[in-house]
């Protein structure tokens, strides 16, 4: 409640909170080692490349044991971009509502609690779009308001968090619900022999995270709490990464530059951000940081300054899904909250980059 104050036309409240309640994942069923991949690599390009170690070591060097795959794997190469959409959509739809249902169950939130649901995804598209569709399926509130987005790739996870969080802090006795759906294997295009490709044919992977975000005055379970966010926009930078879209789908833009951007940015990004909020690096005790891979992993410790296991999750995250995009980092929170929860009172960083090029950031209060 707001308590007036002599000073006319001033209220003195309390400073609003948001909190993360609950950080939920979901896989395909269909696992396979890196080495039974690169042997499916082998039989589908070995005749096209000149040089069929480059591909081994490309893979090897990816960090990733192996990766969950929307469909068996000799469902792949699909026959075209309408039949890995139609894909996309199926399985999206049932690993978002596996997601969600467990976000629920372990945290006693009720349909009726949901007033927001932001979708992300990078890797299909859809109108009616996925959470409209859950809405559907799930019998969720039909007052719910919808937020898809698409186009934010690797920095979406955070991104959308950032703005559940914005939406809770306005309204909040209220709940918000993110969904990411990143189903990378049906992106594979099986004629583009670019390094970039070949790199992402041993990185990405697929997966789904859903997270509950309450308001402070939603009486529900205890989580780390949302401090304050920030975006960071790198202009004349859209050549780092995204994809090129034709009648193939989505053909993907890597460019080596990707660690070089992180390095030069985001310890000035992440040291402007605490200052704001009268913090150093010194004072966090715990980073959330999307997988990326092994070049990104290393340019953002060396950006931070910290080479004392602080990634630790966000490594073996990588090892066992690979990148999942947007999930990436959702993936992260999900292994920090359960298994690697640091003290109350802990402050934390969750940040991811992506197609912009950008940052998003969160500071968290455990």
């Amino acid at each position: 409640m707001c308590r007036a104050v002599s000073v006319v036309g001033y209220w003195d409240c309390p400073a609003p909170f948001m909190r993360i309640i609950s950080a939920v994942t979901s896989l395909p069923r269909h696992y396979y080692p890196q080495a039974v991949l690169l042997e499916a690599f082998r039989r589908h390009w070995g005749k096209r490349l000149d040089r069929f170690e480059v591909l081994e070591r490309l893979h090897a060097a990816t960090g990733v044991d192996g990766r969950y795959l929307a469909l068996p794997m000799e469902a792949y190469p699909l026959k075209n971009w309408g039949d890995a959409n139609n894909f996309w959509i199926e399985t999206a739809i049932e690993l978002g509502q596996q997601a969600i249902c467990r976000a629920m169950q372990e945290t006693g939130i009720a349909p009726r609690d949901i007033g927001a649901f932001f979708f992300v995804s990078i890797t299909g598209v859809a109108s009616p779009s996925i959470e409209g569709r859950l809405i559907n399926r799930m019998s969720l509130s039909p007052r719910m308001k919808r937020i898809p987005i698409f186009g934010l790739g690797c920095v979406a996870g955070a991104a959308g968090l950032a703005r559940a969080a914005d939406y809770v802090k306005a309204f909040p006795n209220e709940v918000a619900l993110l969904l990411s759906v990143e189903l990378c294997s049906l992106t594979i295009q099986e004629d583009d022999l670019s390094v970039a490709n070949l790199i992402s044919t041993g990185l990405f992977g697929d997966g789904a995270a859903a997270v509950l975000v309450s308001g402070g005055e939603h009486e529900g379970p205890e989580g780390p709490r949302i401090v304050a966010t920030r975006s960071v926009f790198y202009p004349n930078t859209e050549y780092v990464m995204g994809w090129d879209i034709s009648e193939k789908g989505f053909r993907i833009v890597l460019s080596r530059d990707v660690p070089d951007v992180v390095l030069e940015n985001l310890g000035r990004d992440v040291d402007e951000f605490l200052a704001d909020n009268e913090l150093a690096r010194s004072d966090i005790g715990s980073w959330v940081i999307h997988t990326g891979g092994p070049k990104v992993l290393e340019a953002t410790a060396a950006a931070l300054g910290i080479r004392n296991g602080e990634l630790d999750a966000s490594w073996e995250c990588l090892r066992r899904t690979g990148n999942l995009s947007s999930a990436s980092v959702l993936f992260v929170l999900e292994e920090v909250m359960k298994n690697r929860r640091p003290d109350a009172g802990t402050w934390g960083i969750l940040a991811a980059m992506g197609p912009g090029f950008c940052s998003e950031l969160l500071l968290l209060k455990w």
